[in-house]
């Protein structure tokens, strides 16, 4: 379940946050897109924001930074009241989808973005070498944006969110349309930039980049937390983790115990060799097997527990939810 940490060390601390959207006439219609949503992120974490469509965090990204305004519960962020200025300043933010003026090269955009988060132009050129090459665009920064792909806007998005050294980078799809190389490359800047005690919130659909980089994560579905915790602790929790068993013996003894047991897979790897893969339902069952298994004179050559993906943590999760 939530990871314990200390509120002082807390950079993003959500409490019972609700966000009610109203439409129609009067403001009729109404649309909870979150209902009591909890979470802390401490400082220096990589923390995973994950959840199908619609499940609402956008809007949470969106009240964190600002954009919108809260319905009901309290969210702080560096210490501040989300969407202080205060906190504004030491944020750096690389949304879905972003666009950078066309007419603008690399360099220039970094400018343009770094004026925004108060550098002089001769601070932006001081970092900027350094930047581009940190995010794997060395010797493309007089060329235009027009002619970037969506990998290297990516990168230049990048560049934009961390240029002003901000102490919390929150990242929506960050490796949208980045090849795998350019995928690991900005996870290798993502860590180095943690390890430096910067604090990233990463929203992906991308759940092995997520299991790759995060340390922990949050999972939303109907505007709710249904789980938090780290990477691992949540894929241990949901146990039923399938075991692997690679058995050599007579074919027809094997498929004659396993043919009982729920969820079986098996493989034929050689004459008499046989991958077994199975859910195992509990302790005494696994031990009855290999019980029948040793009286048939199958020899076990291995037999591991495959730990769960994250995706396979998430659509049990999910599943049947959403």
């Amino acid at each position: 379940m939530g990871v314990a940490v200390n509120s002082s060390d807390a950079v993003i601390e959500v409490t019972d946050l609700t966000k009610v959207y109203r439409s129609g006439l009067f403001g009729s219609k109404k649309l909870k897109a979150l209902d009591g949503v909890s979470l802390k992120v401490q400082r220096g974490q990589i923390y995973g924001l994950l959840g199908p469509n619609g499940a609402g965090k956008t809007t949470l990204i969106k009240i964190l930074l600002g954009i919108c305004r809260k319905t009901a519960g309290h969210a702080t962020v560096l210490g501040q009241p989300a969407g202080s200025r205060s906190a504004r300043q030491e944020i750096g933010y690389l949304p879905e989808n972003h666009r950078i003026p066309r007419h603008l090269t690399g360099d220039t955009a970094l400018e343009y973005y770094g004026s925004l988060s108060g550098l002089s132009v001769s601070e932006v050129r001081k970092r900027r070498p350094k930047l581009l090459e940190l995010v794997g665009l060395t010797g493309r920064g007089r060329e235009r944006v027009s002619g970037y792909s969506k990998g290297m806007l990516q990168r230049l998005g990048l560049a934009q969110a961390i240029i002003h050294n901000p102490s919390l980078v929150v990242l929506d799809e960050p490796t949208d349309g980045v090849d795998p190389v350019g995928r690991k490359e900005i996870r290798e800047v993502l860590k180095n930039l943690a390890t430096q005690g910067t604090t990233i919130f990463l929203n992906s659909h991308l759940l092995q980049e997520i299991e790759l980089v995060c340390e922990n994560v949050a999972i939303l579905t109907k505007g709710k937390v249904r789980r938090t915790g780290s990477v691992r602790q949540l894929k241990q929790e949901l146990g039923d983790a399938p075991v692997l068993l690679q058995l050599e013996g007579a074919e027809s003894e094997i498929r004659r115990i396993v043919a009982g047991l729920s969820q079986v897979g098996i493989r034929k790897s050689g004459e008499r060799l046989f991958e077994v893969e199975w859910r195992v339902t509990s302790q005494k069952t696994l031990d009855g097997v290999i019980d029948q298994l040793r009286a048939a004179d199958v020899s076990i050559w291995r037999m591991a527990r495959r730990e769960l993906t994250l995706e396979e943590a998430f659509l049990s999760i999910v599943g049947g939810q959403d």
